[in-house]
């Protein structure tokens, strides 16, 4: 029997060492980690998903995106026969957007982003914010890769632009209840992980080694 191939992308700036802590089991699965790469010059997220979707080179792939990374499967699928599209701490439409979003892109005020301090998180983390945030500092350290000013500035915009008002019901969402960049409280028909916050693939990586098999395997009604 064939594997399923099943291609990871992860959040917005970070690699595929989020992944870290996933494991699916190798005699069914064969696991395949997408990067970010730099948009080209008015590279547009539609332009952009069908560049990264040629990278996917199984027939009949399962595609699995974390927070913008579930943005860009879910557009990357209009590209690829997908066998699923499974979308993680992530958005359907920008109907889920959180008022924040919704503001920011009304008033432009992602523009005002300040990309550049991404640039260097570790000068960031000699002062102290409180515990709190250190530790999530230290996670973008370690996790966040992509520093280039032009694919932040890009992926922000991305994100806060983003057209799609009408969910493909063929997407699979889980999401967390602890969520604080996209709360639950304006996601729909998502898998609900008690405790999970944005960063669950780190944190709940258990539940999603026990849940994405079954998720995977089991056959669309």
């Amino acid at each position: 029997m064939s594997k399923i191939p099943v291609y990871f992308m992860p959040g917005l700036a970070a690699s595929s060492a989020i992944f870290e802590k996933i494991s699916l089991s190798e005699a069914i699965f064969e696991t395949i980690l997408l990067e970010w790469e730099i948009p080209l010059d008015n590279e547009t997220l539609s332009q952009y998903a069908k560049r990264i979707a040629l990278k996917v080179t199984h027939p009949n792939p399962v595609l699995v995106g974390v927070s913008f990374g579930g943005i860009l499967v879910q557009e990357m699928a209009q590209f690829i026969d997908a066998r699923k599209v499974i979308i993680i701490s992530s958005v359907k439409t920008n109907l889920e957007f959180p008022k924040r979003m919704k503001v920011a892109k009304a008033t432009k005020a992602y523009k005002l982003i300040p990309t550049n301090l991404f640039a260097n998180i570790e000068s960031l983390s000699a002062f102290s914010f409180g515990s709190k945030i250190n530790q999530r500092l230290k996670l973008y350290e370690k996790f966040l890769r992509v520093r280039d000013k032009h694919y932040l500035d890009w992926a922000v915009e991305q994100v806060i632009l983003w057209e799609r008002t009408v969910a493909d019901e063929g997407v699979i969402h889980i999401h967390g209840d602890e969520d604080d960049v996209f709360p639950i409280k304006n996601i729909q028909n998502c898998m609900v992980v008690k405790g999970g916050t944005h960063v669950m693939i780190l944190t709940k990586y258990k539940w999603l080694n026990e849940n994405l098999p079954k998720i995977i395997l089991k056959l669309k009604n």
